[in-house]
Parts: C-alpha cells; sequence; structure tokens
C-alpha cells in the first residue's frame, strides 16, 4: 500500500512551494533515512541545516510546521523530538502562505518606509493615536492577548497616520499573515528581553515620528524588526 505523503497537492498553488514546506518534507525523508525512532531526538538545529543545506530560518519555519502536524515535538531547552505518532500523521502542513519569516522581511521593506512617511505628514491625533497603542502595550504587558492586540494597534496607527489607504490595506494584510507557524514560533522563541526591549523600540519609533523625523522613523521601525527576526531566528 502507498503511503500517504504529508506534502498533498493544494488546489491553486503554484508550482513552487514555500521553501518551509519543502524543507519540511526534507525532515521527514530524513527521519526515515536515519531510522530515527518516535522518542528520539534530532540532530541539532546548526548541524541539521548544514545537513539540509538550509538556512537555520527555514529549517525552524519547518520544525514547528512538522510540530503542528504531530511529525515532532519541539522542547524548549532540549532539543526536537520525534513524536510518537509519526507514522499515523496524514494531515496537511499548515497554511500555503508566506513563512513568519518571509513576512517579517516583507514587513521591515514596507513598514520602515510606512513609518518615514508617518514621520513627515502625521497629525497631531494620528500621533495621538499611536501614543495610546504604545501606552496601552506598555499597561497591559502581562496580559499577553490585549498586549499583542496594542501591538497590531500601534503598527495599524503607523499606517493610518500616513493618510495612505493602500499603506493601511498592506500593514493589514502582511499582520493577516500571522497564523497558526507564527503563533507557534512566537510560543516558542519569544522571550521576556524581546518583549521589553519591543517596549523600548516601539517609544522610539513613536519619538522619531512625533518629531517628524522620517530617517529615524525609518531606522527604529527596521531596528525594531530586524531584532524580533533575530529572536525568532536564533533562540
Amino acid at each position: 500500500m502507498t503511503k500517504k505523503s504529508a506534502l498533498p497537492h493544494i488546489e491553486g498553488q503554484s508550482q513552487e512551494m514555500r521553501l518551509y514546506r519543502v524543507v519540511a518534507g526534507k525532515i521527514q525523508a530524513l527521519i526515515e533515512s536515519d531510522g530515527i525512532k518516535p522518542g528520539e531526538r534530532l540532530p541539532p538545529e546548526r548541524e541539521l541545516a548544514s545537513k539540509l543545506n538550509v538556512s537555520r530560518a527555514s529549517l525552524r519555519e519547518a520544525l514547528i510546521a512538522l510540530e503542528l502536524t504531530g511529525v515532532v515535538d519541539v522542547r524548549g531547552g532540549s532539543g526536537v523530538y520525534v513524536s510518537q505518532v509519526v507514522e499515523e500523521v496524514e494531515t496537511a502542513l499548515p497554511e500555503a502562505g508566506a513563512g513568519p519569516f518571509e513576512v517579517l522581511s516583507a514587513r521591515r521593506l514596507i513598514e520602515s518606509e510606512v513609518a518615514a512617511i508617518a514621520a513627515r505628514v502625521a497629525t497631531d491625533s494620528a500621533i495621538d493615536a499611536i501614543l495610546r497603542a504604545v501606552i496601552e502595550m506598555e499597561v497591559k504587558h502581562d496580559d499577553y492577548a490585549t498586549n499583542e492586540n496594542a501591538d497590531r494597534n500601534f503598527h495599524m496607527a503607523i499606517a493610518r497616520a500616513t493618510g495612505n489607504s493602500a499603506l493601511v490595506g498592506v500593514t493589514e494584510y502582511l499582520w493577516n499573515q500571522r497564523g497558526r507557524l507564527w503563533h507557534k514560533l512566537k510560543e516558542h522563541f519569544q522571550t521576556e528581553d524581546l518583549r521589553l526591549e519591543t517596549l523600548k523600540d516601539h517609544r522610539s519609533i513613536l519619538e522619531a515620528i512625533a518629531s517628524h523625523d522620517p530617517a529615524a522613523a525609518r531606522k527604529a521601525m527596521r531596528s525594531h524588526l530586524e531584532r524580533v527576526t533575530r529572536t525568532f531566528s536564533r533562540g
């Protein structure tokens, strides 16, 4: 009997499959070829990335995707283990769309320029809206759901401050790409240090926009998103 692939064709998906899904298939093939049994640990990420000739970021996305299907179990501080149900997995990997690091790369490019435009044209009321989101993040720091919503409000308020509805739509689209893969990655690798640094970053972005300094706003936003990328990719 032919074994059903965990990477089925998705109706309407382009021929060029998302890289993290390709890497996930390679990891599954390696588990089978190396005879790694349920409960046993995969090689360390650095070694695995070198063996598969992929970046750490793509590898990490693939591992998180496989965790969501039940193929592996990612244990912080310990490693990645083959799941007990590895032979029974028949579900598709989550999300055919962009992976978290692909989205972060787009956000660095687009939101940095959005912040610069906002710094040039933001009205007092628009700046007040950004400030309210910053304050809410600070006050609700320990309330994760409210804090995350305030984080979104902060970035959306900056987009609205440009007065350009197309930029608001693009920013909203990028935020809507944060699906199951993103949230599982965040669950494993977001640190308290990153959360505290995010508050500082947002204050710096706000101050640059309030000072109508496009260069500083662009730099502050890019630095913030680069910090997030580094934390999630290195862990």
